[in-house]
């Protein structure tokens, strides 16, 4: 055998060897995942779900996108997510705006939960109430409370959009405090902080991640958590409960979903999947340094979680007297 037909020879080798690894190879990454995100960039759950993306990707054994659908408060997004396959392509974070809207919107095009597939309510978040200090001079929640009393419906506040969690979590701090305030909806929490920095608004509640950076910086004043003890990750700001509003506190948790249908074993590979994301030590420090708790239910546990949360945000925007619309 001449010295060509040796190198030909080997590259058969080597050829038929690279044809035998190509299926391990196409399934070491089994393609693309995209996580539909109904919030903008800044949101809690925006950072949240891009602090768990790498992970996620590992033990999906996928290419995790991230994919942000903000509109009308979230329901572009999970319209969206309704719509995709339920062959595991396409899951989405989502707070717990999904089961306050079917309250506050005259009409949805979606029924929920029935339209999705709860996989998993991985935590929570805390809520702070910021304002910005050159409007506002109350620097603790009794002069806040008594500023807003002394000028009734004068100031302002923003959300993330009607009927959202940031909305819902600032009306009930209003009704709890015996004041009012004019509420300015924005298209996502991004537009909204960055008008409570610019000054064209007064106040407003957010997700403790997507404003601590802004906190430390001075550009934003908290007042007050809307938890019901300090959360670690900012243990210098008091809640409204020892600040005088006994009992006062509302809840921010954050979920995975899938559309519906989805089948029994793709709901498992996701759950599976979230449970190793978030227990990667990694992630769980940055968890803490956003002051999340993650406490991951069943499947079984996340579907009895909507029903449950629905009846209880039904009964929320009826105390605060929240017109649909």
């Amino acid at each position: 055998m001449n010295r060509i037909q040796q190198l030909s020879r080997r590259t058969l080798l080597a050829a038929s060897a690279g044809a035998a690894f190509l299926p391990w190879a196409a399934q070491a990454q089994s393609g693309t995942v995209k996580f539909i995100l109904p919030n903008a960039t800044g949101s809690g759950v925006d950072a949240i779900t891009r602090s768990a993306q790498q992970a996620l990707g590992k033990a999906l054994n996928a290419n995790v996108v991230v994919e942000n659908q903000p509109g009308a408060g979230g329901v572009v997004g999970l319209q969206a997510l309704a719509k995709s396959a339920p062959d595991g392509s396409t899951l989405s974070v989502v707070s717990n705006n999904v089961v306050i809207f079917p309250s506050v919107l005259k009409s949805l095009p979606f029924d929920m939960p029935g339209d999705f597939t709860p996989i998993a309510v991985v935590g929570s978040t805390p809520m702070v109430l910021v304002v910005n200090p050159a409007k506002v001079p109350a620097t603790t929640g009794k002069d806040f409370i008594a500023l807003l009393k002394s000028k009734p419906g004068q100031l302002n506040f923003a959300s993330g959009g009607n009927g959202t969690i940031l909305h819902l979590a600032a009306e009930l701090f209003l009704e709890a405090a015996g004041a009012t305030a004019k509420h300015i909806p924005y298209k996502g929490v991004g537009p909204m902080v960055t008008d409570l920095i610019g000054g064209q608004v007064d106040f407003g509640v957010a997700a403790l991640p997507s404003v601590q950076a802004h906190i430390k910086s001075g550009a934003l004043r908290a007042i007050g958590t809307l938890t019901p003890q300090r959360t670690q990750a900012a243990a210098e700001i008091p809640t409204f409960a020892e600040q005088g509003l006994t009992n006062f506190a509302v809840e921010a948790w954050f979920a995975v979903i899938g559309p519906k249908g989805l089948p029994p074993a793709q709901v498992k590979k996701a759950h599976d999947a979230v449970v190793a994301a978030f227990n990667d030590p990694a992630v769980k420090e940055t968890m803490a340094k956003q002051g999340n708790t993650i406490a991951i239910s069943t499947p079984e546990e996340a579907q009895a979680a909507f029903r449950r949360e629905l009846a209880k945000y039904a009964a929320l925007v009826k105390k605060v007297g929240l017109e649909p619309q």
